[in-house]
């Protein structure tokens, strides 16, 4: 018997956000964009001076999850 191929997995939907991160450079930037990325469901994070921009799936997180994670590091963070 045979089996019927299994469908592929369906694309994850994903959102795209600018958060501002206050006093963060470079450096500092490369850091946040790790935690971020260690998050499930965060796909990608690219810091700028002063801001990440950052794509994740909604259905695992939200934006305050986000700013959240970027306090953590201590910086003060908000939407864009």
């Amino acid at each position: 018997m045979t089996q019927a191929p299994s469908s592929p997995a369906a694309p994850v939907r994903s959102i795209r956000t600018l958060i501002g991160v206050r006093g963060m450079d470079r450096e500092a930037g490369l850091r946040v964009a790790g935690s971020l990325l260690k998050l499930e469901g965060v796909l990608k994070a690219a810091p700028d001076d002063g801001q990440i921009e950052v794509h994740y799936d909604p259905s695992l997180h939200t934006v305050m999850d986000l700013i959240r994670e970027i306090r953590q590091q201590g910086f003060l963070a908000g939407m864009l």
